[in-house]
């Protein structure tokens, strides 16, 4: 286990230094266009879509909680966690690929309802992820870290490392954290998904790159939970910490 620690580790530093790393010109373009969007539409637009957000967001979470399995046995070593971690994204992954098909498949108003499922399909998938790593769910803190893993996927250039300054020191920065950035929030996760959910939309290819999209923003937010659970798996058991 020792050696399988080593190769975590050092998969941990390349992964860090990828989510540091400057994004791509399309992708910075992409983010200064919606920026200035964003600025042009009315404050009204802002408050509502911040708070249909926030509460599709908060009902999903505590739906994930009822639903969720809240124990696996304490005594599991990083790489049988990391297995089954890896076990329940290969369903999450399938699970959003059908889904996006078939909303895709719909037109505009089926995939309008693609945004609250792919929503509560990444939510309920992150709670599995919390207990697999020996996290409890129902612990108000856990919900927080939750919604950062969330918003570090899926957030441009200097949100993301801002976040993953945030997650790579949690205990030291969730009392700093106490609430999140709903408004902040919002934006991010539209501004990353906006364009590719436009193309779902349109008719005969809406339902192949729904599947596409829905497949690959599971994969990528597999990838980011399991580094961030694997970081706070690591410093808990160095500094002798109890999560039973």
């Amino acid at each position: 286990m020792v050696e399988y620690t080593m190769k975590v580790e050092q998969e941990l530093k390349i992964w860090k230094q990828k989510m540091r790393r400057q994004s791509g010109l399309i992708s910075r373009v992409s983010k200064n266009a919606q920026t200035k969007i964003n600025g042009l539409l009315p404050e009204k637009f802002h408050n509502v879509m911040t708070e249909s957000i926030k509460n599709m967001v908060k009902a999903t979470l505590a739906g994930s909680n009822i639903t969720t399995r809240k124990k696996y046995p304490t005594d599991l070593s990083l790489y049988e966690r990391d297995e089954l971690f890896k076990q329940k994204l290969s369903t999450f992954r399938k699970t959003a690929s059908i889904e996006g098909a078939g909303t895709g498949a719909g037109g505009i108003l089926l995939g309008i309802a693609d945004f609250p499922l792919l929503l509560s399909i990444k939510m309920k998938f992150l709670f599995e992820a919390a207990t697999v790593y020996g996290f409890d769910t129902n612990d108000p803190e856990e919900r927080l870290f939750i919604l950062h893993i969330f918003l570090l996927a899926f957030s441009s250039e200097e949100k993301r490392k801002e976040t993953l300054n945030i997650i790579e020191n949690w205990e030291q920065q969730k009392s700093l954290v106490a609430d999140m950035d709903w408004r902040g929030f919002q934006q991010e996760y539209r501004d990353y998904i906006d364009l590719v959910k436009m193309f779902q939309m349109l008719p005969g290819i809406g339902a192949v790159v729904g599947a596409f999209a829905n497949y690959n923003l599971l994969d990528h937010l597999g990838e980011t939970a399991m580094n961030s659970y694997r970081l706070r798996f690591l410093h808990d058991n160095e500094n002798g910490a109890d999560r039973r």
